[in-house]
């Protein structure tokens, strides 16, 4: 195998390999509607694009809808870039409303969805181009991949296999471990001998609290250029030594145009 290729391809899913951002918008909608009942029950395609622009800011489900309504309310894209932390408390407050009880409205809604049209949730997701053959390529070259995600795993399993990706379920770790993604690789590292791995992941937060693990110091870093950050966090990773800026055209080809 060669030197500048990892032994173990750890990655994440949603936006790195995977894009569910019609799905996201679709339950964060009918969410909102739930929570708010507005008289405007159809989305317009304003909102959407605003939603798709903005989806960087979210760390967690429960702040989808809540992202709506400030999109409804007009709060200006520049303030919620600069300032969504405390736009959320004020929307919670404002409407007397707690997080996890919003999460479980959302969670409750999208396992409906799932349960009563599979196909349908399912074909709200699709794969960024060359990605699946990529994962193909890596799998026949025989370095081990890993997905490790906030999504269920048993709906990145069943996304992969849509695309003729048959991972064992056992290596995808997602939102029912309930442990954190550098924990994961931590396993990882503990369980292979002189592993060299490589971590992927759109979220520019997660790369860093990667970084405070002075036990991972050797865990090469890749940001996904194509996922869900924006603009400066593109450039605050371009400017890391630890983290490896990755494009999309980049991804697709050896790992000797990675790095």
């Amino acid at each position: 195998m060669k030197a500048n290729a990892p032994t173990i391809l750890a990655s994440d899913f949603d936006g790195v390999i995977c894009d569910g951002m019609v799905e996201y918008f679709e339950v964060a909608w009918r969410t909102y509607c739930q929570i708010w009942t507005p008289s405007q029950q159809i989305p317009s395609d304003e909102f959407a694009a605003r939603f798709y622009s903005l989806r960087p800011v979210i760390e967690t489900g429960w702040e989808m809808p809540v992202l709506i309504k400030a999109i409804v309310e007009n709060i200006s894209e520049e303030k919620i870039l600069k300032d969504w932390t405390n736009i959320t408390k004020i929307i919670l407050a404002d409407h007397n409303l707690e997080s996890a009880k919003v999460a479980n409205k959302l969670d409750t809604l999208r396992d409906e969805w799932i349960e009563n049209d599979l196909q349908d949730w399912m074909s709200l997701h699709r794969f960024y181009p060359g990605v699946a053959d990529k994962i193909r390529n890596i799998i026949a070259n025989g370095i081990k991949i890993y997905i490790v995600t906030t999504k269920e795993g048993r709906f990145a399993h069943q996304l992969l296999q849509k695309e003729g990706i048959d991972l064992p379920r056992e290596v995808i770790f997602g939102k029912e471990v309930k442990r954190p993604k550098y924990e994961i690789l931590r396993e990882l590292k503990a369980s292979t001998i002189n592993a060299n791995i490589w971590f992927i992941e759109d979220r520019l937060k997660t790369l860093q609290l990667v970084q405070q693990q002075s036990d991972l110091n050797d865990v090469t870093l890749f940001l996904a250029d194509w996922g869900y950050n924006t603009p400066s966090e593109r450039v605050i990773a371009h400017n890391d030594a630890r983290i490896h800026l990755l494009s999309l055209a980049q991804y697709v080809q050896d790992f000797s145009k990675w790095v």
